[in-house]
């Protein structure tokens, strides 16, 4: 995949919002291929990894594409890590080069002492100094700005939130061949969407997830502007959209939420009618929300489900969702399986492991019986989501096989509860686990954030329980309820519940 070369080169590549810096896809183009020639300098060639440790900020886009225009693989790395647990995926990806940027700084600084093969030879740092570290840009100021001789493609070597265990790499092969050999990366999702030269996307999440970096440099890939949110806030959305005409955008569920709960006005006050089409995605949306979103953005309201395996993508716009609430559609790449025990193949409307066929190949870096676990004996992949095939053919999200609570011998799938519980007018967010339970096994319990502070009471406890069990059947619903300042979420929206079970267990 390379960046797509346009008349006028200096039509923006990136906007940074709300600073709004620009980069022109001429500067884009330079700054890559001047980073790809340090690479090769340093003695970086094909299948080599750089673990990436930036904020969003304007180098972040260069140091991919520099890596993918040298056949490197980029380890992109959480930035709420501490230094020791950053160090772990270093270390875990044999990582060659480390980009850092100012804002990582100390983390960055705090990396060698947790590095059992020390600090790799490479090291650069974005806008700052640090001992040891070359400061970038600067650094490669006497590189050529032409593409490197020897161009490969690269690719992402995406690690796992670490929400289950320790974070897992996941790494697929290179294609072997050139960037313009390669393609745009998603293009059947950008198809689907419309989403072309034309287009203003925006990207609010934070770049070292799987779908932001993805969906963005493959935005750029065809032309399209990017402006990146350097971090999400409700409002700030929304004056982006405004500001730079956004044409189309991803967001994750919380997102939605948190921009539905703004008082009235102050969601009136922006124009976004310049919005063509968005997509969401990362984690379920409950159906109440999602429909508040189309009755505000209008039926464009898209969604899509797949992995960071990259095994299998589902698409679903918003009108079809509207005649099949809660399902996140068919398949757009690779062939969908139900699948129960003993690994027969379910009817439609039958809850089972979601399996997908023919959409690609990965392993996990390091964990040889984790790939083979994923992997059934016909070749189909499960990455642990639970889920359901109706008679249409649309797919449906149980839930993730991890967040199974298992109370007196009943399976309990808790997003029903989760979906409830933020569809509340005073409940901002919300998490539905299992923690152990003498007699039952696991009891069903859930912390709440509401929208309120102030209603963070014994009272409104007892309210939000009856609400529920008016609602869904009693066994579906938890036995407490107790309030948390803010819940552990990712920025894309997913749960840590193995820290929230462990917490309130010993409560």
């Amino acid at each position: 995949m390379e960046i797509r070369q346009w008349a006028d080169s200096q039509q923006p590549a990136l906007i940074m919002h709300p600073s709004g810096v620009r980069i022109g896809f001429a500067e884009l183009e330079s700054r890559a291929n001047r980073l790809a020639h340090h690479f090769r300098r340093a003695g970086l060639r094909e299948g080599d990894v750089v673990a990436v440790l930036m904020d969003n900020c304007e180098h972040m886009h260069a140091v991919m594409w520099a890596a993918r225009r040298a056949g490197l693989y980029y380890a992109t790395i959480n930035t709420h890590l501490t230094p020791e647990e950053a160090a772990y995926i270093v270390d875990d990806c044999g990582a060659k080069a480390v980009a850092g940027a100012q804002a990582l700084r100390d983390v960055c600084a705090g990396l060698e002492p947790h590095l059992p093969r020390g600090l790799p030879a490479l090291r650069l740092i974005a806008d700052d100094d640090l001992d040891g570290w070359q400061r970038y840009p600067e650094c490669v100021a006497d590189c050529p700005d032409t593409p490197v001789p020897d161009e490969r493609e690269g690719d992402l070597l995406q690690y796992s939130s670490g929400t289950t265990g320790k974070p897992k790499g996941i790494r697929r092969p290179l294609p072997q061949c050139t960037p313009k050999e390669a393609g745009v990366m998603l293009a059947p999702l950008l198809g689907a969407i419309g989403l072309d030269e034309r287009a203003v996307y925006l990207s609010p999440a934070p770049l070292y997830h799987t779908a932001p970096s993805f969906w963005s440099m493959s935005a750029q890939a065809l032309g399209a502007t990017v402006v990146v949110m350097d971090r999400f806030d409700p409002e700030g959305a929304l004056a982006a959209i405004q500001a730079y005409g956004v044409t189309h955008g991803q967001f994750v569920p919380t997102m939605f939420v948190r921009m539905l709960k703004m008082p009235a006005q102050v969601r009136s006050a922006y124009d976004v009618s310049s919005l063509r089409r968005v997509v969401h995605a990362a984690a379920p949306c409950p159906p109440d929300i999602k429909r508040q979103m189309i009755d505000w953005w209008g039926p464009i309201v898209d969604e899509f489900y797949g992995s960071s395996e990259g095994v299998g993508v589902s698409f679903i716009r918003a009108d079809e969702w509207l005649e099949h609430p809660g399902s996140v559609g068919r398949p757009l790449v690779g062939v969908a399986h139900i699948v129960g025990e003993g690994g027969r193949e379910l009817p439609p409307g039958t809850p089972g492991d979601i399996y997908f066929e023919g959409a690609g190949t990965f392993s996990y870096l390091n964990d040889a019986a984790k790939t083979a676990a994923a992997h059934n004996h016909r070749g189909w992949v499960h990455v642990g989501d639970i889920g359901y095939v109706d008679a249409d053919g649309y797919l449906y999200l149980t839930d993730r096989k991890h967040h199974m609570i298992i109370s007196g011998g009943v399976n309990i799938y808790p997003q029903e509860a989760e979906d409830l519980l933020i569809s509340h007018p005073r409940v901002l967010d919300a998490a539905v686990f299992g923690i152990p339970d003498e007699a039952m096994g696991q009891s069903v319990t859930a912390v709440v954030q509401p929208v309120d502070p102030a209603d963070a009471t014994a009272v409104f406890a007892d309210e939000l329980l009856d609400w529920l069990r008016a609602r869904l059947a009693h066994y579906k619903c938890p036995r407490s309820l107790t309030f948390a300042a803010e819940l552990p979420r990712t920025p894309v929206g997913k749960l840590d519940k193995r820290d929230l079970a462990r917490r309130y267990a010993s409560a």
